[in-house]
């Protein structure tokens, strides 16, 4: 399967050859929500915190008889009814993460590649660099592509930083490298830029 190549000027500068069973893959939505989820599960810091009536600060004294004044019966000052008191079945600490097996994860970059490409969503670019970092130079490699104001995904195949400079200040655009790219950044863009080197790459690492 053969696709455009273009230039940092939106000009048609060759082809390239796509493997079908990387960039021509159906995959079932469900499964694609599995792994969302998954990814969305890794980054969550799951710091959140409650005291409980054990920790609170105050007084375990009995504030008043168990029996005789009518009211209910209570034991300490710091049961959650009372304010500043202990939380119950509030938040504590934990890890979200949960196993995914990794061919899944697999499956789900191809289809979410495939999805782009039939979108018309993915743009394959002749490799460049720029001279220094400038972000007025990504600026302009943006409105070639008419996505100066879309969400933009740069897959790129090594760490070029005058590229990285220059893009990193622009609203709207994530910069991965081939070892990062995800099904969830993937389809959070609106637009999917890859350098050309990074493609093969792509295609060696979802090929084994």
């Amino acid at each position: 399967m053969q696709y455009n190549v273009v230039n940092k000027n939106n000009q048609e500068v060759g082809k390239l050859d796509l493997r079908e069973d990387i960039f021509n893959v159906e995959v079932n939505e469900g499964t694609v929500w599995e792994v969302i989820k998954w990814h969305l599960a890794s980054k969550r810091a799951g710091t959140a915190s409650t005291k409980t009536r054990a920790d609170v600060k105050g007084s375990n004294r009995k504030i008043y008889p168990q029996k005789g004044t009518g009211r209910a019966r209570h034991g300490d000052i710091k049961a959650n009814i009372f304010v500043g008191g202990g939380v119950v079945h509030g938040p504590h600490p934990r890890d979200y993460y949960f196993a995914l097996p990794k061919k899944v994860r697999k499956k789900v970059l191809k289809g979410t590649l495939s999805f782009k490409l039939k979108s018309n969503e993915l743009i394959v670019i002749e490799d460049f660099d720029f001279e220094q970092p400038k972000t007025k130079n990504a600026i302009e490699v943006l409105k070639n592509f008419g996505c100066e104001q879309s969400k933009v995904l740069l897959v790129l195949p090594d760490k070029l930083e005058n590229v990285i400079k220059s893009f990193r200040n622009v609203p709207k655009v994530k910069i991965l490298p081939v070892e990062g790219l995800n099904s969830y950044d993937l389809l959070n863009a609106e637009k999917v830029l890859i350098f050309k080197s990074a493609i093969e790459k792509i295609q060696e690492r979802l090929g084994q």
